[in-house]
C-alpha cells in the first residue's frame, strides 16, 4: 500500500463510510495486489498495477463510466470491469461524505481493452434496474485560446503562453481566410499533460487575464476526432486547408488532377477548406503526398486524408431518440475548419450527461441571462458575424447557413389540415429560391405539428438534414448542435 495509507485499517476509515463492506474492500485489495489512494476527491485503484514496468498506457485506453449507484464501489465496480480486460487504474470520482458521486475512470492496458469495455459494458445492468453507461474518455492536453489580436505571429504567441502557463508544448495557429498574413483571432495551445493543460485552464478561466492588453476567452479544444485504422485505410478523400478565399473549385480539381488526370471525381469548397473526393484511395494517398505544402493562388496548403464518421445511422437513431446527438459519430467528414474554430462551449465528443454528471470535456455554451448595469457599452453587430454554437434552433441555423453561401433567406409557407379528432394539424414548406446545380429548392417533413414554433422547427431540421445530404454543407459540430433537441 501506499505511504500515504499507513495500514489497511487507516485506508478503510479514511475513505469509506456508511454501507461500505470494508472486509470487501480490503479482500479486494489482497486477492488483486493492487494498491488504493485518495486525494483529491478521487480514490485511485492501481495506477500502475503491480509488476507493471514503462510508461503508462496510451491514449485512447480510459472509459467514463457513468449513472453508478452511489452505493456501490470498488469490490463491486472492478471485477464487473475486468471482464473487458486488465485494468491499469481504476478511479472513482468520491464525496466527503463517502459515497461515490455517481461516476469513474477505467484505464485498460490496451486500446482493443478499451473497446471491448465500451461494447460489452455500456447500458449494463449492474443491479436490478440500474443501468451503467460507458463511452470512451479522452485525456484532453490542448487549450483553446480566444480574443488573441490578429497580428501576432505563431512564435510571439508561444513565447507569450510560455511566459503565462507552465508546460507548454506547441501552438497552434491557423491564418485568416481573406489575409493570409494574420492569425484568426484564436490559437490552439498544446500541453505535455492533461494536467499541465488544467492547471492552465484553472489560471487562465477568470475572464480578467489579458495577453498584450486584449481579455482572452480560454476553454478546452474539442479533442481530434478518433478514426479507427481500419476505417481509415478506405478513405479517398483528402482534405484541404488554408486555400485562397477566390481559388474555385475548378483550380482546386485541375491542380490535383495534374499528377493523374482524371483521378479527381469532384471537389467541395467552403471558404478557405475543401474535400477532394477520389475515384481510387491510392491516387488519393499519392496526390496528399504530392500536393501538401503546395501552392494554389499564391497559398501555402496543407493537405491530410479526411475523417469519416457514420452520418445516417447517427441521425436515424437520434430522430428515433435512441441516442445522445452529442455521440462521435454524426457527420460523413468532420469539417476540420468549424472544429478548429472552437468558441467558449462547445460539446464534448461524449454523451452529454451520465447519471447527472457531465463527462469530461467542456460545457454547453452556457445559456443564462445577466444583469445589464446603467453604462455597459454596446456593439451593433450582425447575427451573421457570430459563431455557430450561438445559435440555438433549427431555424437561426438554417438562416445562418443561407446567409454563408450566398442563398436567398428561406422563404416558409403554412399548410394546415384537420385530424380526425378535430386538432389543427400544421406543416411548413420551406422555398430556397437560389440553390444552385438545379438542387431541390424546397423541402417538406412529413410529420404535422399543433403548435407553429413546432412546425416551423421541423421544417427546419428537416432542411438542414436534406441540404447536407445533398450538399455535404455542415460540420460535425454544426450537425450535433441542430440535433442535440
Amino acid at each position: 500500500m501506499n505511504e500515504e495509507n499507513i495500514d489497511g485499517t487507516n485506508v478503510c476509515s479514511k475513505v469509506r463510510t456508511g454501507t461500505q463492506n470494508e472486509a470487501a474492500l480490503l479482500a479486494l485489495m489482497e486477492k488483486t495486489g493492487y494498491n488504493m489512494v485518495q486525494e483529491n476527491g478521487q480514490r485511485k485503484f492501481g495506477g500502475p498495477p503491480p509488476g507493471w514496468e514503462g510508461p503508462p498506457p496510451p491514449r485512447g485506453c480510459e472509459v467514463f463510466v457513468g449513472k453508478i449507484p452511489r452505493d456501490m464501489y470498488e469490490d463491486e465496480l472492478v471485477p464487473v470491469f475486468e471482464r473487458a480486460g486488465k485494468i491499469y487504474e481504476f478511479r472513482l470520482m468520491m464525496e466527503f461524505s463517502g459515497e461515490n458521486r455517481g461516476y469513474a475512470f477505467v484505464m485498460y492496458t490496451t486500446k482493443e481493452e478499451a473497446q471491448l469495455a465500451i461494447r460489452i459494458l455500456n447500458n449494463y445492468e449492474i443491479r436490478p434496474g440500474k443501468f451503467i453507461g460507458v463511452c470512451v474518455s479522452l485525456d484532453n492536453c490542448r487549450l483553446f485560446i480566444g480574443a488573441i489580436p490578429k497580428e501576432k505571429k505563431k512564435e510571439e504567441i508561444l513565447d507569450e503562453m510560455k511566459k503565462v502557463t507552465e508546460g507548454v508544448v506547441d501552438v497552434i495557429v491557423y491564418p485568416s481566410a481573406t489575409d493570409k498574413t494574420k492569425n484568426r483571432g484564436f490559437a490552439f495551445v498544446e500541453y505535455e499533460s492533461h494536467r499541465a493543460a488544467a492547471m492552465a485552464r484553472r489560471k487562465l478561466i477568470p475572464g480578467t487575464f489579458q495577453l498584450w492588453g486584449h481579455t482572452i476567452q480560454v476553454d478546452w479544444a474539442d479533442p481530434e476526432k478518433e478514426v479507427d485504422e481500419e476505417t481509415m485505410q478506405r478513405v479517398k478523400v483528402l482534405y484541404v486547408r488554408n486555400l485562397m478565399i477566390s481559388t474555385t473549385e475548378e483550380t482546386i480539381k485541375a491542380e490535383f488532377n495534374k499528377f493523374k488526370p482524371g483521378a479527381v471525381e469532384r471537389v467541395k469548397k467552403l471558404r478557405d477548406y475543401a474535400f477532394v473526393h477520389f475515384f481510387n484511395r491510392e491516387d488519393a494517398v499519392t496526390a496528399m503526398s504530392v500536393m501538401n505544402g503546395k501552392c494554389i493562388d499564391g497559398a501555402s496548403i496543407e493537405v491530410t486524408l479526411a475523417k469519416p464518421v457514420n452520418k445516417e445511422n447517427a441521425w436515424r437513431q437520434h430522430l428515433n431518440g435512441q441516442i445522445s446527438p452529442n455521440s462521435e459519430n454524426l457527420l460523413v467528414f468532420a469539417n476540420k475548419e468549424d472544429s478548429h474554430s472552437k468558441t467558449l462551449g462547445k460539446p464534448p465528443n461524449l454523451p452529454a450527461r451520465l447519471n447527472g454528471q457531465h463527462s469530461p470535456g467542456p460545457p454547453e455554451l452556457e445559456r443564462c441571462t445577466y444583469p445589464f448595469f446603467p453604462g455597459t457599452k454596446l456593439t451593433p453587430i450582425s447575427m451573421y458575424s457570430l459563431k455557430s454554437n450561438h445559435f440555438n434552433s433549427a431555424v437561426m441555423h438554417l438562416d445562418y447557413y443561407c446567409n454563408k453561401n450566398n442563398w436567398a433567406p428561406p422563404e416558409y409557407y403554412l399548410y394546415s389540415t384537420t385530424s380526425q379528432d378535430g386538432k389543427v394539424l400544421l406543416v411548413y414548406k420551406i422555398v430556397i429560391p437560389t440553390i444552385a446545380n438545379g438542387s431541390q429548392s424546397y423541402f417538406m417533413p412529413d410529420k404535422l405539428c399543433t403548435t407553429l414554433e413546432d412546425a416551423k422547427e421541423l421544417a427546419a431540421q428537416f432542411t438542414l438534414l436534406h441540404l447536407d445530404r445533398e450538399h455535404n454543407l455542415f460540420s460535425l459540430d454544426l450537425c450535433r448542435r441542430i440535433w442535440r433537441k
